[in-house]
């Protein structure tokens, strides 16, 4: 990891390199990921089967294509069991998390006759995607089928790439099984986010897309959007340690690591007051890629991707971790409740040394599907409210119009909209002449 002084240069070079792994940076793959999901808008299931035997290399059709309950209670002989337990333990957590976000339709009446209110629905349909292929990723269909659940929504769809033998994971099969998804089809990348986009003979199509994927997944997303609804065009993980001299650099060099493992572009970035920490850090970080599995991917990340930042003051890298607007904050300080309380963007804050970023990934509870490059300074974590849509309630009786009929015909009149006085007009059209 490159060691930087903390100044308002190096932070913007920094964040224009963090930049470069968003999905929008990637324009030379649109093509492509067009072509794809056009194709399957004309040709629907034949396009998606095409293409899963292209990329997949299953043999899927209209008669295998949804996984069947054999399947699923195949995966549950398989499946480790103690994986299962862990699943059902998780799930309780992320469960009671999630229903206190809950939301509930309210109406609010005055005496002169008007009720203004808020009517909360659930989504009918929800498109869960949930990657495969170089790994396997049940904490994912837990993330995303769980606030649909809890919000209500009444029917959950998942696609997830089969393997050559045109099967999926047992992990994967018995966690949407344990979240309560409806239905599950074998099919992956750009393809799967356009079957549940506009639908096919086999595949429903979804009121909403959540959950990752790679870049053929994140910009077929971005293509959809407006014909169905996303979650976001993700990016590629983030974490970012915020430390001084109390924290402990085994502790930290761990965590950076938690994250740099997930693929070449994932970033790591430490900002500490201590330039002490800072060297100790470095050391960790070296000795734990000695015996680390996936050693090769880290390496590239922290080589592109990873920097260790120290600022002069505890205020200045504060500012820097608001402006950089991680994914993941971890706080490591002296009075980590404090400097809390200062920060602005972030996906999820994990607060103290025992506080580290897995323990949200798979257990606490909250969701870990989070915003990415930057976009923690507009945007926030999944949650309940992902998976319902709001009406406005308005009622008025005759009496509680007539003393406002004339403010509102001069709105309209103001904005040369003649039509919307006159439908204020007609109401008292009695009235009017009684005057006259």
């Amino acid at each position: 990891m490159r060691k930087i002084k903390l100044t308002n240069e190096t932070k913007k070079n920094i964040l224009e390199q963090l930049l470069k792994r968003s999905p929008s940076s990637y324009t030379g793959f649109e093509e492509q990921v067009n072509e794809i999901v056009r194709n399957v808008k004309e040709h629907g299931d034949q396009a998606v089967f095409d293409y899963t035997k292209r990329f997949d290399g299953a043999q899927v059709s209209a008669e295998n294509v949804r996984v069947t309950d054999a399947e699923i209670e195949e995966a549950y002989r398989n499946v480790d069991q103690s994986l299962l337990l862990v699943i059902r333990r998780s799930l309780v957590n992320i469960r009671s998390y999630h229903e206190k976000q809950k939301r509930y339709s309210w109406f609010d009446s005055t005496e002169n006759g008007t009720l203004l209110g808020q009517k909360i629905t659930p989504l009918a349909t929800v498109g869960v995607y949930v990657p495969g292929g170089k790994a396997v990723y049940p904490s994912s269909v837990l993330m995303n089928v769980v606030p649909a659940k809890v919000a209500g929504v009444r029917r959950i769809v998942m696609t997830t790439p089969p393997g050559k033998d045109g099967k999926i994971p047992a992990s994967t099969l018995v966690a949407a099984k344990e979240a309560g998804v409806d239905e599950i089809y074998k099919a992956g990348g750009a393809q799967a986010i356009a079957a549940l986009a506009f639908g096919t003979e086999s595949i429903p199509k979804a009121d909403k897309i959540t959950g990752p994927g790679n870049i053929y997944v994140a910009l077929a997303k971005k293509a959809v959007y407006g014909h169905v609804s996303i979650d976001s065009v993700a990016g590629p993980s983030e974490i970012l340690v915020l430390a001084d001299e109390s924290a402990n650099p085994r502790y930290v060099a761990a965590d950076l690591l938690s994250q740099a493992e997930h693929d070449e572009m994932a970033s790591a970035i430490l900002v500490t007051t201590s330039e002490t920490l800072a060297g100790r850090v470095s050391c960790e970080i070296e000795r734990f890629l000695q015996t680390l599995s996936r050693a090769d991917i880290i390496r590239k990340s922290l080589d592109q991707y990873g920097f260790i930042l120290i600022a002069s003051s505890m205020e200045e890298a504060i500012d820097a971790v608001n402006e950089i607007a991680s994914e993941h904050l971890e706080i490591v300080t002296q009075n980590a409740f404090e400097v809390m309380t200062k920060i602005r963007n972030a996906g999820a804050i994990f607060i103290g040394e025992y506080s580290s970023e897995p323990l949200g990934d798979y257990f606490a509870g909250p969701n870990h599907v989070l915003p990415t490059n930057g976009t923690a300074k507009f945007f926030s974590p999944l949650s309940v409210d992902d998976f319902i849509k709001k009406s406005s309630i308005v009622y008025y009786s005759k009496e509680a119009l007539a003393p406002i009929s004339k403010d509102i015909m001069t709105f309209a009149r103001a904005e040369q909209l003649t039509a919307h006085a006159n439908s204020i007009q007609v109401r008292f059209e009695e009235v009017q002449q009684e005057e006259i």
